[in-house]
């Protein structure tokens, strides 16, 4: 685990900068220093120790290369999202003023002008020492537009459409920052939010995603300020500067140590239930009522064993994560390392962690099944000697009966106290944040910290999945329009289509199963009332002497056990239908397929468009898109699921 900061600021020309670089730089070093003690002062929750911190930044000259130079000095890790390819970045950041030397940076060559070679060299050292992302899609047309700036200033045109380009890829770079950050340092003089690629764009969207800033005021570095929601952009200068630190350091400790434990403790509660938990080959034939209900009444006639072998983490690569390890290895200046930390960090991770989940969901919804069945069983035990025995022999039937009520009091008491039904819950959302990772992950994208879901009892697997996807960095890799097409046909296009395939058919199973349980607990409502009535005729008959008492006896005995048995059974069926709530997770996945089938066709379109118009904006909104579709479905079923504790049932 490691914490993970951003930087944006003004530039080392901007007017509010310049007159103040030394006391910014100091101010700067200062908080840089603080986060670091406090990181330092923090007992890691696993005991090994944390990993050294990474700074994000665009490396622009003046806050953004202040910031990397102190962050190298700690020892930190400094990770370059550059807005264009290296050699355009450092030709549009040294600042040439002829085309002459603009294009030797643009070869990679020395500048004729000292003072542009400088600036050259220092970005090339600092990029040099960094990981760096070049986001190189664009560079084709930016660097011409680049040039023909510098060759006739005085076009208007020419000029306003660069810095169009710039902006928006200043932007997107702020972007990627902010996505990678707990938090983003900003040297900004509040001046204007609406500057597209601006500091305080950047800023703005910042907290707008969630993600708190840290603002330094150019014009008083000293008083620097926190600050944790867009409203805070209304009264900027007026925000206290009161416990800035206590915040600071709170907010440091919001991001390593994974809060919001579980309201028990122990080995099954918090963190502590992942550590606890066993992986498992296969699952285990004692809990298979859940599905063995699914499988019966489905529709389909399926009657395939229902033993699960689940997918070992060592077997993803050439398994389920075929298709991912493929495409990461078909991608352009492949990077074979950051492939190796996909399947073994993400994906090795998600089978492990989609094993356990399976065997609780099994664990947990057998068990439920199971105590229904067993309720109706000792309702129907109870009065199971009517037609076959005196009451002398009703001990018997009611001992059995005591049984099974007193199996159904021990299933639920292990149930909540190993807390099935809890560790089901965090396992699954563990695993599904990492089955959709692999999207995002190859475009260095993620989801903004401020953006993570929570759940009311803990938010542990929200914090380790976010971890393990930081523990797998982000690419080093030159975005180009081939490595774009390549994700996208390659991962977002069959991850997608697979997903509205498996959701499709999920809803159209488990609508099947809703319909069919509620049929036959209704055939048995109706089959009671058919018994009460024949009773009824049975009763008249015999009370105008057509029927003997001894068969009239007899015959009440048996309809009595039908009327208890019957509703029972009924009820029973009725209780699991509800209890899985079938139909509602049908309209879930329902929903889900309809979404992904929009995205499904806005790949389709991007899919037909020339390389001009495929740039990483585009691509990176589709996994963005697809992304906040699986986290909503995962909010909705916890929403539906969240409630159902395993109990006695009723």
């Amino acid at each position: 685990m490691r914490l993970n900061i951003g930087v944006t600021g003004h530039r080392a020309d901007h007017p509010s900068y310049a007159p103040h670089a030394a006391r910014i730089e100091a101010a700067m070093q200062g908080v840089l220093d603080l986060i670091g003690g406090t990181v330092a002062s923090m007992t890691p929750p696993f005991g090994a120790p944390f990993e050294p911190i990474r700074l994000h930044s665009a490396m622009a000259d003046g806050t953004d290369q202040s910031a990397v130079r102190h962050a190298l000095a700690q020892g930190w890790e400094s990770i370059a999202i550059l807005p264009f390819g290296r050699t355009l970045n450092c030709a549009i950041n040294a600042h040439p003023r002829s085309v002459g030397d603009a294009q030797a940076l643009m070869a990679d060559k020395a500048a004729q002008d000292h003072a542009v070679q400088a600036r050259a060299e220092t970005i090339r050292a600092l990029v040099g020492r960094s990981q760096v992302l070049e986001l190189a899609d664009v560079d084709d047309r930016i660097g011409p537009r680049f040039v023909e700036t510098l060759a006739a200033p005085q076009d208007v045109a020419v000029t306003e459409a660069f810095r169009a380009d710039t902006s928006a890829r200043a932007a997107l770079a702020g972007r990627l920052v902010i996505e990678q950050s707990d938090l983003l340092i900003a040297v900004w003089d509040g001046v204007r939010t609406n500057l597209v690629g601006g500091t305080g764009h950047t800023v703005a969207t910042a907290l707008d995603a969630g993600t708190p800033v840290l603002h330094i005021d150019p014009a008083d570095p000293d008083a620097w300020r926190m600050l944790g929601a867009p409203e805070s952009l209304v009264t900027l200068h007026d925000t206290p500067q009161v416990e800035r630190e206590t915040i600071l350091r709170d907010l440091i400790a919001g991001a390593l140590l994974p809060g919001g434990a579980a309201p028990t403790t122990g080995r099954d509660t918090g963190i502590a239930a992942l550590a606890a938990d066993r992986w498992r080959a296969t699952s285990d034939p004692f809990w298979h009522a859940y599905r063995w209900i699914e499988q019966r009444f489905d529709g389909r006639g399926d009657r395939r064993p229902l033993t699960q072998t689940y997918e070992t983490p060592a077997e993803v690569a050439t398994g389920s994560g075929a298709g991912v390890a493929a495409a990461l290895a078909a991608l352009p200046e492949a990077d074979p390392r950051f492939t190796a930390r996909v399947l073994d960090g993400v994906l090795g991770r998600f089978a492990w962690a989609d094993g356990i989940s399976a065997h609780l969901s099994d664990t947990y919804r057998g068990s439920m099944v199971v105590n229904f069945a067993l309720s109706a069983a000792a309702v129907i035990s109870g009065v199971a000697y009517l037609p076959f025995v005196g009451s002398e022999w009703k001990w018997p039937f009611a001992a059995f009966e005591l049984v099974l009520l007193g199996a159904i009091l021990a299933i639920t008491w292990v149930g909540q106290r190993r807390r099935w039904h809890g560790r089901w819950f965090e396992t699954r959302r563990v695993a599904e944040y990492l089955r959709h990772a692999p999207l995002l992950l190859s475009l260095g994208a993620a989801r903004a910290p401020g953006r993570w879901p929570r759940g009311s009892d803990t938010s542990w697997p929200e914090h380790h999945a976010r971890h393990a996807l930081r523990e797998v960095g982000l690419p080093r890799v030159r975005i180009t329009t081939d490595h774009l097409r390549t994700v996208l046909t390659g991962l977002i296009a069959p991850h997608v289509a697979a997903q509205r395939a498996y959701h499709d058919a999920k809803a159209q199973r488990l609508a099947t199963v809703h319909h069919n349980l509620d049929r036959m607990s209704e055939r048995s409502f109706q089959l009671a009332v058919v018994a009460a009535a024949l009773y009824l005729a049975l009763a008249a008959v015999h009370a105008a002497g057509l029927v003997g008492d001894p068969l009239f006896g007899g015959l009440t005995k048996a309809f009595t056990f039908l009327g208890v048995a019957l509703p029972t059974f009924g009820g029973c069926l009725a209780g699991i239908r509800f209890f899985g709530d079938f139909e509602r997770f049908a309209a879930i996945s329902r929903i889900t397929a309809a979404k992904l089938g929009a995205v499904d066709a806005r790949i389709a379109l991007l899919l037909r468009a020339p390389d001009t118009a495929l740039d990483y904006d585009a691509v990176a909104a589709l996994a963005h898109a697809a992304d906040d579709i699986v986290v909503s479905e995962i909010e909705n079923w916890q929403a539906v699921f969240e409630a159902k504790q395993i109990t006695v049932p009723a």
